[in-house]
């Protein structure tokens, strides 16, 4: 009985040891999991505990981003406490030290080594464009009649979340009808600068100027040349003679520039009328994969370009507008616009204002049961492109599997609901 009494006492004591190390020992920080090993019985010799991390940058299950009201301020990218104090360390440390140079795009200049990631974002969007096109014949969408909302299956959800017009009348209810390309990849005008560095444009120039995609202006001042949209391009770096005042170096010296070809082929969009759907299931995959990696290296690049070439939108309204500064178009219409006399509040942009990912329902089983109104808080959401793809085919990326909850497991009755914990 000793022996065995003390076995089993040894034991105890070690499973109880154990949980408790093992219990204190994680620790879910930032996306990483720390285990830490200890020693359970002291012995002669010295053991120093080691920590073994285990990093996870996609969580299990994540909120989608906050949705604001028309009524509320966006926030802005960076507080302005963290821009304050990094300018008083910016002063700081140029204290007493000689100028530098102005480095592109500052001076004027293009920056050259992202002329060809130029190329290619513009070239992913009209792809994008001509994919969506394609799976839009295969794959059902829908789009409210009243409101702005999508989705995606064989047909609309049943939730009440309408706020068009009349919305009280039909209780919140969608009325559905067929979405378009414009419903899915949501188009976001800017004006065009002939000029980057020139003068903002003033309210009475509003509609003199042409308006297009965010997207390909920003493409354009970072050196795709389309001949439709001429652009200024400086050969000489500027010369500052203010803070906001400059001149343009002389370049009369220089030779005529020579036209050259684009650095890469520019793609164009299909008509409509041209469009043709996939053949076979095997075709649809493919076409879908390739949608989801033109999505995914659009908004890649597009990063990048937003990093040396800024990017402004109005804090009450969805306006953007690529360049330095903001323009001087008083057309602002949000919340309390009479008292700015509908000038916009310009502030950083983030990828999300220059391309939408456009929020829908995910649907777990395109084959199974509709989604059901008690069951909405088991639903997860995904942009409508990456949930037409899937739809279509394409694996899910790991970036998009928190939002889209595939972990959690969806009740087959109200019932059944009702005893989740």
């Amino acid at each position: 009985m000793g022996p065995s009494m003390l076995s089993y006492h040894s034991r105890a004591d070690f499973l109880k040891l154990n949980s408790l190390t093992s219990l204190s020992s994680f620790q879910h920080r930032n996306g990483k999991l720390k285990l830490q090993s200890k020693p359970i019985a002291p012995s002669r010799k010295l053991h120093q505990p080691c920590a073994l991390v285990i990093r996870c940058d996609h969580p299990q299950n994540a909120d989608l981003p906050r949705y604001y009201s028309k009524k509320e301020k966006k926030p802005f990218p960076v507080p302005i406490v963290e821009l304050r104090r990094a300018a008083r360390e910016r002063f700081k440390k140029s204290r007493g030290q000689p100028k530098k140079p102005v480095p592109p795009p500052k001076n004027g200049l293009i920056v050259k080594s992202l002329v060809p990631l130029a190329y290619d974002v513009f070239n992913e969007r009209i792809t994008l464009i001509n994919n969506l096109k394609k799976l839009l014949k295969v794959v059902k969408v829908h789009a409210c009649r009243y409101c702005n909302e999508i989705h995606v299956g064989p047909i609309g959800h049943p939730f009440k979340s309408c706020r068009g017009h009349r919305a009280s009348i039909r209780k919140g209810l969608h009325e559905w009808t067929y979405a378009t390309v414009e419903d899915v990849f949501v188009p976001v005008d800017s004006y065009h600068l002939y000029d980057r560095l020139g003068k903002r444009i003033r309210h009475d120039e509003r509609f003199s100027i042409p308006r297009l995609p965010a997207v390909v202006e920003l493409c354009i001042q970072a050196g795709v040349d389309l001949p439709e949209f001429p652009t200024k391009r400086r050969r000489k770096p500027i010369i500052r003679i203010g803070k906001s005042e400059f001149v343009d170096a002389d370049e009369s010296e220089l030779p005529d520039p020579v036209p050259e070809p684009p650095l890469k082929p520019i793609l164009t969009e299909i008509p409509d009328t041209e469009i043709v759907a996939p053949r076979d299931e095997e075709e649809t995959i493919q076409l879908a994969e390739e949608t989801l990696e033109a999505w995914e290296q659009m908004r890649r690049g597009a990063k990048k370009l937003m990093r040396m070439y800024p990017v402004r939108v109005c804090g009450y309204c969805p306006e953007v507008h690529v360049g330095p500064s903001g323009h001087k178009a008083q057309n602002c219409g949000a919340h309390k616009h009479q008292q700015r006399n509908g000038q916009h509040g310009w502030q950083s942009a983030v990828l999300d204002d220059l391309i939408p990912p456009r929020y829908v329902w995910h649907v777990p089983d395109v084959n199974g049961p509709p989604l059901q109104r008690e069951l909405r808080s088991f639903y997860g959401q995904a942009p409508a492109v990456v949930e037409i793809c899937v739809q279509a085919g394409a694996d899910v990326p790991d970036q998009y599997k928190p939002t889209m909850r595939l972990d959690i497991g969806i009740p087959t009755s109200l019932r059944e609901a009702e005893m989740v914990v």
